[in-house]
């Protein structure tokens, strides 16, 4: 199915998606840097943009900044005073991402905070933060604690979203030895009983095997 999977990607990748410059500089640079090729896919990133689009954000956070591929999309798809504030804890990732916006001229919209994130997020709380959009994107173990802090500085309205939350199916298996799948089972958890947050999972398939993303919108 895999091979199947990636044709049917590439072909839709023909009639809808084109990457740009800065988009491109960011894969290259992954790899010549030597970064795991892990940002969201193509459709995942129009995705975002479409979501971000949708609940007219002006204020979006992200935790996993990565190369900075997917803060770009969002960040164009912001007024010209939106701000994402993304959050990284590799100082080489963050310095990609830096270049990357100069270079996507989305520098004045993103705001990069080089650190743990549950650290960043904790003094962020003090901040009087309110996001449109999160997106979160980091180490599936802290996922429950990312949610919450993320609901903390919401409105109602606001759409939250996690990526690789499928894991190729071993978010099923309750004795999964993968730390990532436990993290990904405990916000899982913690949602079912969450009546502020109006959820739901998307599971997808494409040149990176089979996955997912949820959505959860404050009520």
């Amino acid at each position: 199915m895999q091979e199947l999977w990636t044709n049917v990607e590439a072909y839709l990748r023909g009639l809808y998606i084109e990457e740009d410059d800065a988009l491109q500089f960011v894969l290259a640079e992954q790899i010549a840097r030597g970064i795991p090729e892990i940002q969201v896919s193509p459709f995942e990133g129009r995705l975002l943009q479409m979501l971000v689009k949708s609940v007219n954000a002006r204020k979006v956070l992200e935790i996993g900044t990565l190369g900075g591929y997917s803060a770009i999309q969002m960040a164009r798809m912001l007024p010209d005073d939106g701000k994402v504030i993304t959050l990284e804890v590799d100082a080489k990732h963050a310095e990609l991402a830096q270049a990357a916006f100069v270079k996507a001229g989305v520098a004045h919209k993103v705001e990069l905070r080089l650190g743990a994130a549950l650290e960043t997020l904790g003094r962020m709380k003090t901040e009087a933060h309110v996001f449109d959009f999160v997106f979160i994107d980091a180490d599936k173990e802290n996922n429950v604690h990312y949610v919450q802090a993320a609901l903390a500085m919401s409105r109602p309205g606001t759409l939250i979203v996690v990526d690789n939350v499928i894991r190729d199916g071993d978010v099923i298996n309750s004795d999964s030895t993968s730390p990532m799948t436990q993290g990904v089972r405990r916000m899982n958890e913690y949602l079912r009983t969450e009546t502020r947050l109006f959820t739901t999972t998307l599971q997808t398939v494409g040149s990176k095997g089979y996955d997912g993303m949820l959505l959860a919108q404050v009520q």
